[in-house]
């Protein structure tokens, strides 16, 4: 059984997330643009678990994004549509289906 592990740039996105979720999951905070050294220490402790990335649509998640792919290129990486920019900003119902997508039990 593998668990599963959400990362997020901001407070805001984890709190946006969790009442969507029906399952228990941890969900990680960048607090932004970080070097890879922080990122490998924070997900250090889920690197065999899946670990999933709900990243803003701005110059900051494509970093993040590249960022990821370079360090943990197992991690599946989900975009939010470029049109909200922000995953806080992001409509539930939108959201709801992108966690359905990356396989996570919802409300």
């Amino acid at each position: 059984f593998m668990r599963k592990c959400i990362v997020v740039e901001g407070r805001a996105d984890k709190l946006r997330l969790v009442p969507i979720l029906a399952e228990e999951v941890t969900i990680l905070c960048t607090n932004g643009t970080i070097s890879e050294v922080d990122l490998i220490d924070l997900l250090e402790a889920f690197e065999h678990d899946e670990i999933v990335t709900f990243f803003d649509a701005d110059k900051n998640g494509e970093k993040l994004r590249k960022l990821m792919n370079r360090v943990y290129p197992e991690a599946k990486q989900y975009t939010i549509p470029a049109q909200y920019i922000e995953v806080e900003k992001t409509p539930t119902a939108i959201l709801r289906d992108l966690l359905q997508q990356a396989k996570f039990l919802v409300r």
